[in-house]
């Protein structure tokens, strides 16, 4: 069947084609009982807009490319709901792609999103090679949402406040007696941030020689290799902070595995309250990093950008807040550990 043109809606609603052009668009300048006639008419028939002649005529494609570092992160789900949410009600799509896909397959990164005139870019995560940016950010408005390694310029960065996060957690920990803590360190600028938070913290504490460090590809399995070895120390730590929640739910699986019963006899902490953190028989205490909120301070940072095209970058950092859930408590007494 022939699909219903916008001739065919001005017919059935007994007005002009302009008129529904006006009501289509949102326009407030037409009376209401004429939109209801329209709207009407559009749903009896099963009208759609051709996205297409629209793109053509309005020079815009009404389309957003999101590039994502990893789709396995379940905190990007957070943020990307945050970022769906403004960018829908302003009439845009979300085009999705996987940076660490495009990366093993050898795709251009952001080409994609040249090819098909996305309307602007926001790129979730950290990519591997900043630099490829410089030829989009010089074509279309970018936002970099929770990262922070370096961006060109004109380019906003919006995430959260990483450092202020891993001391939130640091100086719990603290709180509670431990004086042994150590922190499975992921990569990257964030990364560094966290480390950076946690270093800060236990030196305020006169703790930094009770500080150890164990690197982490911030994956499940690494952080359950990080922690068996940091329990295998000598001086085996009494709490450990993960840098993500992923990272912390290997720990834990490492913790069972060597017979330690967590809180009672290991502290552990995560971060991002992603939905893991809150499953019942993990109830991961953690870090809200304010995904949601991270994803719609981007959407409206791109927003803007496409209004008023043009500036220098900005930096926003949503702030970050303590979970306590399960997995922390006081330290064991000395000669109690189970393990």
């Amino acid at each position: 069947m022939r699909a219903p043109t916008i001739r065919d809606v001005a017919d059935r609603a007994g007005v002009s084609k302009s008129l529904v052009s006006l009501v289509l668009r949102g326009s407030g300048q037409v009376r209401a009982e004429k939109r209801e006639a329209v709207l009407k008419a559009v749903r009896e028939l099963g009208y759609r807009t051709n996205a297409a002649a629209r793109s053509l005529s309005e020079h815009r494609t009404r389309t957003i490319g999101v590039l994502l570092h990893d789709l396995r992160n379940p905190w990007y789900v957070d943020l990307l709901d945050g970022l769906n949410s403004l960018l829908s009600a302003s009439g845009l799509h979300m085009l999705l792609a996987d940076a660490r896909l495009n990366r093993r397959v050898g795709h251009d990164l952001a080409g994609p999103f040249l090819d098909l005139r996305a309307d602007g870019l926001v790129v979730v995560g950290t990519l591997p090679d900043p630099a490829a940016l410089d030829v989009v950010a010089a074509r279309m408005p970018v936002v970099v949402a929770g990262a922070r390694e370096p961006v060109p310029a004109g380019v906003d960065v919006v995430a959260g406040d990483d450092e202020r996060g891993a001391r939130l957690v640091t100086e719990h920990l603290i709180g509670l007696g431990h004086r042994t803590v150590a922190h499975l360190a992921g990569y990257g600028a964030v990364g560094e941030l966290r480390r950076g938070g946690f270093a800060s913290a236990m030196r305020t504490h006169g703790l930094a020689e009770r500080a150890p460090v164990e690197p982490c590809d911030m994956t499940e399995e690494g952080g359950y290799r990080a922690t068996v070895r940091l329990l295998s120390r000598p001086d085996r730590p009494t709490a450990v902070f993960a840098v993500n929640d992923i990272a912390c739910v290997g720990a834990l699986s490492a913790a069972e595995e060597l017979g330690l019963s967590v809180p009672r006899d290991l502290s552990l902490v995560g971060y991002d309250n992603t939905s893991v953190s809150r499953l019942r028989h993990l109830r991961l205490t953690t870090v809200d990093h304010a995904g949601h909120e991270v994803g719609r301070r981007a959407a409206r940072c791109l927003l803007d950008r496409l209004e008023r095209p043009g500036g220098e970058g900005r930096l926003q950092l949503a702030a970050p807040t303590l979970q306590v859930r399960g997995t922390t408590g006081p330290p064991p007494a000395p000669g109690t550990v189970t393990g």
